[in-house]
């Protein structure tokens, strides 16, 4: 099995996370997001986690897991902590969370 197979074969869940700014938040939604990432990298089940840019003011996170083990860790976890705080300031409406299987995955390594 090729390497990366083997890493993708780690990866069977994941949450897509979807967040609508405030009219003129977007640039502090942004810089919340890219604050994350060095406290998501300390999460040892979190195996991607990716923030993104939808529009001009729509945002999300997309992120993936072993199991529903780590996805739950990474729920209880500051980055989310976090999310859930600042959200009534920064946010139009609460985000939306899906949980989602992962069927298929290319992962370096």
């Amino acid at each position: 099995m090729p390497s990366a197979t083997k890493a993708a074969a780690k990866v069977r869940t994941a949450l897509l996370v979807r967040l609508q700014a405030k009219p003129g938040k977007e640039a502090e939604v942004a810089k919340f997001l890219e604050g994350g990432l060095p406290i998501v990298e300390q999460e040892p089940a979190t195996i991607t986690w990716y923030a993104i840019k939808l529009g001009p003011s729509t945002f999300g996170i997309f992120d993936t897991f072993p199991d529903d083990a780590g996805r739950q860790a990474h729920l209880g976890g500051k980055v989310a902590a976090a999310l859930m705080a600042q959200a009534p300031e920064l946010l139009a409406s609460a985000p939306s969370i899906e949980k989602v299987e992962i069927l298929a995955a290319k992962l370096p390594g």
